[in-house]
């Protein structure tokens, strides 16, 4: 999926919804990185995307709550 798919599908998520996919978010985050550390996996693009749409779920929710 591309970054702008993911970002019209962030927008039309609600405030709620945002703040649970932030959790899911840092929950699959910790997982990955403990993988890492015990080499059981390689995805470092995983980790890098998951960073970058975080990121961007936490600015789009930063307008939401401003308005």
């Amino acid at each position: 999926m591309k970054a702008t798919e993911r970002v019209k599908k962030i927008r039309d998520m609600s405030v709620d919804e945002l703040n649970r996919h932030e959790v899911e978010m840092i929950e699959q985050m910790f997982k990955l990185r403990f993988q890492m550390a015990m080499g059981q996996t390689e995805s470092l693009n995983k980790l890098r995307e998951l960073r970058k749409d975080r990121a961007r779920l936490l600015t789009i929710l930063k307008e939401k709550e401003s308005e």
